[in-house]
């Protein structure tokens, strides 16, 4: 696809090498031609400077003109001006370097529009006789030159009209090539979205039909059970236990329908990332009953949305963890805002584990699952595609603690600490 993509600009400077062969063989045949003419050797040096003059002013200006990198309109016009005072000067130092019309001519229909083009070369294809007649006691010049600069006059027409074709089709075949590589950059990009569309709506018809359908039987059967109970005496427990589950699948039904309607996550929607990962640590205190104390260091500010629900699935999985594996009887988490970066620190008393000899999925190990299972690595990948970073420290009976860094750009450092609360 690279190099696909060169071929518009190669193909707009193709011919440019072809023309540069060209000239430098006119100049060359020119130069040898002047250097052996029977002229006083004085005026064939003379000569011999104009075309290296020529040659370096083409060089230098003419080129990059040609190839569009070098401006246009009164360059142009400098260029064809500088060209035609070279050319005279050497044609009035000795005739033989008329040949250099051969390169002048197609240099000038190049670099100006056609009609003013067609007339600086007749101008210049009639130097050659002019310069003639002005030669003292030269006479008339023979017939033969005469009809020369005459067909010169004419083939400078057709080779102007055929040199702005060529140039014209060239550009515009560039131009093909160009807008074929957008089209296919778009397609190419249109299809990649279309393939994520397609995924996302089968992933959503699955969970609709199955998580979804169970999510909500598992409502109406907590409130089934939360009527039967209401009334009961020393219940209590059971009814508050009732009600957390309820609040859960109703929390997780949310978040599929989020997932499949394609929108943010629910705790997102109505909530800054700070309340949604309070709420988080609020939802482990209430069901395990482990004291949660939530901080907030820095000026809290707003972040990205994909920043946003990588700190809340780090927040998700690590309490998961917690609820599931730690026994903790205390845990912290802390969300730090920073000059251009945000962290999330989840800190934990409980049991621990060994990374080294588990692997950094060792606690998804612990429930029974592979060590490449969707926890910690699938919270890694996550925090790797926002471009942070994720550790992950824990030691058998001494707890652990997970750290996630998220660069973002417009977040100021903080004067202070923000929020310290136990939940």
């Amino acid at each position: 696809m690279a190099v696909e993509a060169e071929r518009g600009p190669r193909a707009r400077v193709r011919w440019l090498g072809l023309w540069d062969g060209y000239f430098v063989v006119c100049h060359l045949v020119t130069t040898a031609l002047v250097f052996t003419s029977g002229a006083p050797q004085g005026r064939r040096v003379l000569a011999i400077g104009g075309l290296t003059v020529a040659a370096v002013w083409y060089a230098a200006l003419g080129r990059p003109l040609l190839t569009g990198r070098g401006g246009g309109g009164r360059r142009n016009v400098v260029f064809c001006a500088g060209l035609v005072g070279v050319f005279a000067l050497v044609v009035c130092a000795d005739l033989t370097g008329s040949f250099a019309l051969f390169g002048v001519v197609p240099m000038l229909m190049m670099s100006l529009p056609v009609r003013p083009a067609v007339v600086v070369a007749v101008l210049v294809n009639l130097l050659p006789p002019v310069a003639w007649w002005l030669r003292p006691g030269a006479g008339d010049p023979p017939p033969a030159a005469v009809l020369a600069s005459l067909l010169g006059v004419a083939l400078s027409a057709l080779l102007g009209l055929w040199i702005k074709r060529v140039v014209r089709q060239n550009r515009e075949h560039a131009e093909l090539i160009e807008e074929l590589q957008r089209n296919r950059a778009q397609v190419a990009r249109l299809s990649h979205q279309a393939g994520i569309a397609a995924e996302r709506e089968r992933l959503a018809r699955e969970i609709h039909d199955t998580l979804a359908q169970s999510l909500t039987s598992i409502i109406g059967l907590v409130q089934a059970a939360e009527a039967e109970v209401a009334d009961a005496p020393g219940l209590d427990g059971s009814r508050r236990h009732l009600a957390l589950a309820g609040r859960v699948a109703r929390d997780s039904l949310a978040e599929a329908r989020a997932f499949v309607a394609g929108r943010a996550p629910a705790p997102l929607e109505q909530s800054s990332p700070a309340r949604a990962v309070r709420r988080q640590a609020e939802g482990l205190t209430a069901q395990t009953g482990v004291p949660v104390r939530f901080a907030v260091e820095g000026a809290e500010g707003p972040l990205p949305m994909q920043v946003g629900v990588v700190l809340l699935r780090a927040a998700q999985e690590s309490l998961a963890n917690v609820r599931k594996h730690a026994a903790a009887g205390r845990v912290e988490v802390t969300l730090r805002y920073g000059a251009g970066r945000v962290g999330l620190v989840v800190r934990d008393d409980g049991a621990g584990f060994a990374p080294g000899e588990a692997g950094d999925d060792a606690v998804d190990a612990a429930d029974g699952r592979s060590a490449g299972g969707f926890g910690l690595a699938g919270l890694r990948a996550r925090v790797a595609e926002c471009g942070g970073v994720m550790t992950v420290v824990s030691r058998p009976g001494e707890g652990t603690v997970v750290e996630v860094h998220l660069p973002v750009r417009g977040v100021a450092a903080g004067a202070g600490a923000g929020a310290d609360d136990d939940v």
